[in-house]
């Protein structure tokens, strides 16, 4: 695989799965979030762990790219603070399309 085609992916990778939590009410894409046996909506701590899930998913990936195209250095803690920190930029889409986006209380869904 090439380096500039692995980047690409890992980037297209973390930009949907960042948003994912804010675009569907299933746990992880694919189970009914139930409470009291009942499907509800999920909560914001619920979307939040499902993007630290995935985070933590996708750095594992781009661990695997790094190790596969050549050494794998050793990351300090600055690293994961600023990676996390684009992580959630990348999320920011979502966010704002399920908290802060004005929609038509009769075209809800």
């Amino acid at each position: 695989m090439n380096q500039t085609l692995a980047v690409w992916q890992l980037i297209a990778l973390a930009l949907v799965s960042a948003n994912l939590p804010f675009l569907t009410e299933r746990v992880f894409a694919v189970l009914p979030f139930k409470q009291g046996g009942a499907v509800t909506v999920k909560p914001f701590w619920m979307r939040l762990v499902e993007v630290l899930v995935f985070y933590a998913l996708v750095g594992a990936l781009g661990f695997a790219f790094e190790s596969t195209l050549g050494n794998r250095f050793a990351q300090t803690w600055e690293f994961y603070a600023i990676t996390l920190s684009l992580y959630l930029v990348l999320a920011y889409p979502g966010f704002v399309y399920r908290y802060l986006f004005k929609r038509h209380p009769r075209l809800r869904v």
